[in-house]
């Protein structure tokens, strides 16, 4: 819990600090009007465009009486809108210079800070200070001289230029004496719009944020269903690509297997007619010529001449090769013949394994 609760101030403080970093960035580029409010002896300031130095007689005048801004007449320009440069002078401050070594130059804030009730009789709390521009001195050492005055006793001229519409106060005051250096200190810039600014850019940022995170979970979201959606599908479609392919290989398979199995059957089945014709040429006798043999299906017939037809039939019917032997046709003897011409049909048996 209380690391949540440090993860919520730090995302908080780091919004802020987004937020002061765009206002001030926006600061640059908006040109503003800057207005110079000079206090006099006689506690009244002299109005004057900043960096004009000395206003001649009958400038304009505004008189600060507890936080009201009241004009001497007319022509006091309007402050709506502008910046303003608050010159106090000296006598409402304490000047006090602080001896530092040289290295304290870069933690002037801190240092002072921690000095101030000890320099004024005010805590760093009540007071408003600011200090000089460090100037050198023997020894390596710095020499810092340092204007505080209450906070109660500022804010009043504060709250009489905010109330005159002034964008932004910067009170300042210039030493009167020479050791303190002449150059003006600052001593205190508020910015009247800013806080609302910075409320109105923060909420715009943890807007943008929250927008931000909202999309990019619907982006996330919508990533991850299409992701699964898409899984599925090349899922289903490779499904599909391997039962076809397995589909396919079983037809060929089949297709391999059928013909494999029709060359096989034929060739146990159907008479190879080398083996018939050897087998033929070793069953007939050497008196035997064979001068015509024709083939249909598992039937061969065969026509020649032999001496002794009739001893043919139990010759061929004596080899595994051939069975049912028989004269198709009548046996005859023609003038000139060596023997009998004979026609003899035959049965092929299916091949059968060679013998061993």
């Amino acid at each position: 819990m209380k690391l949540l609760s440090q993860i919520y101030d730090a995302f908080f403080r780091w919004l802020d600090s987004v937020a002061h970093t765009i206002v001030a960035m926006l600061g640059w580029f908006v040109s503003r009007r800057t207005v110079e409010l000079v206090e006099d002896d006689s506690g009244a300031f002299t109005v004057r465009a900043s960096g004009k130095g000395t206003s001649p007689d009958g400038a304009p005048q505004l008189q600060i009486k507890e936080g009201v801004g009241i004009a001497s007449h007319q022509g006091v320009p309007s402050l709506k809108g502008s910046r303003v440069d608050l010159v106090l002078q000296p006598s409402r401050f304490m000047f006090r210079q602080l001896e530092l070594p040289r290295r304290a130059s870069e933690f002037l804030d801190g240092i002072i800070r921690s000095q101030i009730d000890r320099l004024t009789p005010w805590s760093a709390a009540d007071a408003v200070f600011g200090w000089s521009k460090p100037n050198a001195i023997a020894n390596d050492r710095i020499l810092v001289t340092v204007a505080a005055t209450a906070r109660s006793q500022l804010m009043p001229f504060v709250q009489a230029v905010t109330g005159l519409g002034a964008e932004s106060v910067a009170v300042s005051t210039v030493p009167e004496a020479p050791e303190h250096g002449g150059v003006a200190i600052k001593m205190l810039e508020q910015q009247t719009r800013s806080a609302l600014d910075i409320g109105r850019v923060r909420g715009a940022l943890a807007a943008i944020l929250l927008v931000a995170a909202l999309a990019a979970g619907l982006s996330v979201g919508a990533a991850v269903v299409i992701a699964d959606d898409l899984s599925a599908r090349q899922d289903e479609l490779s499904h599909r690509i391997g039962d076809r392919r397995a589909a396919l290989r079983a037809g060929l398979d089949a297709t391999a297997n059928s013909a494999l199995s029709r060359l096989e059957r034929r060739k146990h089945e159907d008479p190879a007619v080398v083996i018939v014709l050897d087998e033929l040429s070793k069953v007939l006798p050497d008196h035997t010529f064979v001068t015509e043999v024709r083939f249909e299906g598992k039937t061969m017939q065969v026509i020649g001449i032999t001496r002794d037809a009739p001893s043919l039939i139990s010759l061929i019917e004596q080899s595994p090769h051939f069975a049912r032997a028989t004269f198709f046709a009548p046996t005859t003897r023609s003038q000139g013949d060596v023997g009998e011409r004979f026609h003899i049909e035959v049965r092929i048996e299916p091949n059968t394994p060679p013998r061993t």
